[in-house]
């Protein structure tokens, strides 16, 4: 392949003063909003863009997610999403996003910023035509491959019993 970046640039978004709850701050749903966009970015990324979905008839379905909602995020704040693929086979695809609050629309988290919200998701490949799983061409399963990263050490984990 040619000479792409190995990490995915970041998601930015500033929160709308509609996404604030009753509770002064950002309402969950609008979580699953930024996280919803920084997956379109990733799909650009990876291939899955507007051209590839029209002459395919193919797209990535969101099959399952675990969010942890961490800190509270105030109206005005500006978020930086990062994302990292934790690995692809043929018709599936895992990845996480990690949301920072950061100073300014194009800050970067500092190296040691803690996430305000996270989320882990499994998604699969899908010819919508046929209503089935379908396997990802060669070209974006190789980038799959070559965004690749480690898991951070809170993927995977489940939602506890309460005792």
């Amino acid at each position: 392949m040619t000479d792409l970046p190995t990490t995915l640039p970041l998601f930015r978004s500033t929160v709308r003063p509609e996404w604030i709850d009753y509770n002064g701050h950002m309402s969950e749903a609008f979580y699953v909003l930024v996280f919803g966009h920084a997956t379109d970015a990733l799909m650009i990324e990876a291939g899955l863009d507007s051209g590839y979905r029209e002459s395919t008839g193919c797209s990535l379905y969101t099959v399952e997610s675990h969010i942890r909602y961490l800190r509270d995020v105030p109206e005005g704040a500006h978020l930086a999403v990062r994302t990292r693929v934790l690995g692809a086979a043929a018709r599936k695809a895992r990845f996480v996003h990690e949301m920072y609050v950061v100073p300014g629309p194009v800050a970067d988290p500092a190296p040691d910023a803690a996430p305000v919200a996270t989320t882990e998701l499994l998604a699969v490949h899908v010819d919508q035509q046929a209503g089935r799983a379908a396997e990802f061409p060669e070209p974006v399963r190789r980038r799959f491959t070559e965004l690749t990263e480690p898991a951070p050490e809170w993927a995977g984990r489940s939602i506890a019993a309460v005792v």
